[in-house]
C-alpha cells in the first residue's frame, strides 16, 4: 500500500467502525454473566425444565435403610412418610411428576461431604449448618427439630430431668450428626460416648445395654420408643439452641445451579400450609415431651 493512500484508507476504517457500533451487529456480543446455560449459572425455573443430572428426571438421594416416620417400609419411593412426601410435593412443585423423580442410594455422611454429587438434591434429616455450607448448598429449612434422649425405663438415665443429669451416662449416636454434636457440645459427658455409622447400630447398642441412652432427633424418638425399642422411653428434648432454630434441608452440590429453584418450591410449599399437613399426617405421633435444660 503506498503511504499517500493512507489517510484516505484510516477515514474510511473510522467510517465502518462507525457504522458497525451504530448497527451493533458487526461483532459477536459479549455473553451476558450468568446466563443460565453456564456452569454454575443461576438456572431457569421453569417447570420441569431445570439442568437435572438427567434430562427429564429429578434424581433424589437418600441413605439406606430409610427410616420411619421420614419414609414408610424402607420404600423412599413410596410417597409414604415425612420425607418421602417432601420430596414428592417439592419435585411436583418444580414442575416433576411422581413418575419422573428418581431414587438414588446416598449414605448419609456422603450427602454433604466435599465433592460433586450425583443427586439433584438429598433428603435425609440433615440439618443446616455453616460447617457443612463449606462442602454443600442447603434449601430453606422444610423441617424445624429438635434433638431427644431414649433411654431403657429401667436405665438411671430414664430419671434424667436435667442435662447435669446426663453428665454420667454412656451415650451414643450416629456419626456426623447433630445429635452427636448435642452430646459433644452440650452434655459434655465424662465418659467418651459410642459413635456408630448408622442409627439402627444405635438402636441395637440401647437394646443390649451398651450404652445407657442414645440421642436423635424427636420424631424418631418417638417412633423407636412407640415401634422398634418399646422397653425404651423418651426422657426429654433439648432446649432449642440460641439463635437460628436447628433445621433439616435438602442438600444439594456446593456449585448447583438448581438451589434458588429449590429452595423456592421449598418456602412456596411452607406458605401455602402443604409441609404443615404433611408434618401433622406424618409425625403427628411426635408429641411434645419434657424440656432437659
Amino acid at each position: 500500500m503506498h503511504l499517500a493512500h493512507r489517510p484516505l484508507v484510516i477515514t474510511a476504517l473510522c467510517s465502518a467502525v462507525a457504522l458497525c457500533a451504530a448497527l451493533t451487529g458487526c461483532a459477536p456480543q459479549a455473553e451476558e454473566k450468568g446466563a443460565p446455560d453456564r456452569p454454575g449459572a443461576t438456572a431457569s425455573c421453569a417447570p420441569g425444565k431445570l439442568a437435572t443430572q438427567v434430562p427429564g428426571k429429578l434424581t433424589v438421594g437418600t441413605d439406606k435403610p430409610a427410616y420411619a416416620p421420614w419414609f414408610a417400609d424402607d420404600e423412599p419411593s413410596s410417597g409414604k412418610g415425612f420425607e418421602s412426601a417432601v420430596a414428592y410435593a417439592v419435585a411436583k412443585e418444580l414442575g416433576y411428576g411422581r413418575d419422573a423423580v428418581v431414587w438414588q442410594h446416598t449414605p448419609f455422611n456422603s450427602a454433604f461431604a466435599p465433592g460433586a454429587k450425583k443427586f439433584d438434591f438429598d433428603i435425609n434429616q440433615v440439618s443446616i449448618s455453616d460447617e457443612r455450607k463449606r462442602a454443600v448448598a442447603f434449601s430453606s429449612g422444610y423441617y424445624d427439630v429438635r434433638q431427644a434422649v431414649v433411654a431403657l425405663k429401667s436405665s438411671k438415665a430414664a430419671k434424667a430431668k436435667s442435662v447435669a443429669d446426663l453428665k454420667d451416662v454412656k451415650l451414643g449416636a450416629q456419626v456426623g450428626t447433630t445429635s452427636l454434636d448435642f452430646i459433644t457440645d452440650l452434655v459434655k459427658p465424662k465418659e467418651k460416648p459410642a459413635v456408630y455409622q448408622r442409627n439402627d447400630f444405635a438402636k441395637s447398642a440401647l437394646k443390649t445395654g451398651q450404652v445407657e441412652a442414645i440421642v436423635v432427633d424427636l420424631p424418631t424418638a418417638f417412633y423407636i420408643t412407640g415401634a422398634e425399642v418399646p422397653e425404651a422411653e423418651v426422657v426429654g428434648q433439648f432446649a432449642e439452641s440460641p439463635g437460628e432454630p436447628e433445621q433439616f434441608g435438602l442438600v444439594l452440590d456446593r456449585e448447583s445451579a438448581l438451589t434458588s429453584c429449590v429452595s423456592g418450591a421449598v418456602d412456596a410449599l411452607r406458605k401455602d400450609g402443604t409441609l404443615a399437613g404433611l408434618e401433622k399426617k406424618w409425625l403427628s405421633d411426635a408429641v411434645d415431651a419434657p424440656v432437659l435444660r
